[in-house]
């Protein structure tokens, strides 16, 4: 969803003038949406339907086409070389309280929608079968629960870059420490994906002292390993 909607950002800038951050905001989280329906249709195909396995790997072959398609539109931009590369890597060194103010009721939304839906996705974690027969309506559950995701999806892409792996890892790491109840999850992983931006920014700056490495970069090198760690062990359960 990141990287979709940075490429929707980059098109926005490129061949429609975007400057404003609300423009930036609205763009991204039509990428993200657009992104998220792509991914899903493509991990659900066959008969076992969006396993969190084919959901994960869709999702890494679908970034990086984004990631190639950004690329090329920003290729022959040499004007806008420096602005098209924050698209790409993500950082938040250039967050400021106007941009921050500007994001902050989309995030507080997003947050919002999610923390209402920990109990139905409790039960859809059990399947739609059991889900149903709980009373849950599993179509409206997954909508609101991915539209709360795509809210803050999109507006955290616009303020800080696509910056992956934080969604992947850090939900996995929470569940070992406390469950997986969402009510407790979500918001855990909230404080411990944030915990994990901060040490991969500050260590950034300090291995590349007096320069930086983009925080996207450290992100991508913690989580990559932990990525294929996730996909093996899944192999290795179904087997």
């Amino acid at each position: 969803m990141s990287s979709g909607a940075s490429l929707a950002v980059v098109v926005g800038i490129s061949f429609f003038g975007l400057t404003q951050p609300m423009s930036f905001m609205a763009v991204a989280i039509v990428g993200a949406a657009l992104a998220a329906v792509f991914v899903y249709s493509i991990g659900s195909v066959g008969r076992s339907g969006a396993t969190p396995l084919r959901l994960a790997l869709a999702g890494a072959a679908t970034s990086a086409a984004f990631i190639s398609l950004t690329s090329a539109i920003m290729l022959p931009r040499v004007d806008l070389l420096r602005t098209f590369q924050f698209w790409i890597i993500g950082s938040v060194g250039g967050a400021n309280w106007e941009s921050i103010a500007a994001v902050l009721p989309l995030l507080g939304v997003g947050t919002l929608v999610c923390l209402l839906s920990a109990r139905s996705l409790n039960s859809l974690a059990l399947g739609d079968s059991l889900a149903v027969g709980l009373g849950v309506r599993v179509g409206r559950a997954r909508l609101v629960s991915s539209l709360g995701a795509v809210i803050l999806c999109g507006a955290a892409t616009a303020i800080a870059g696509p910056i992956g792996f934080v969604g992947l890892v850090i939900p996995h790491l929470c569940r070992l420490l406390v469950g997986p109840d969402h009510r407790w999850l979500l918001p855990f992983s909230a404080i411990v994906g944030a915990a994990l931006l901060l040490a991969a920014d500050v260590l950034g700056r300090i291995v590349a002292r007096p320069a930086e490495i983009e925080v996207g970069i450290v992100v991508a090198l913690l989580g990559a390993p932990f990525f294929i760690w996730i996909v093996r062990r899944q192999k290795v359960r179904e087997l």
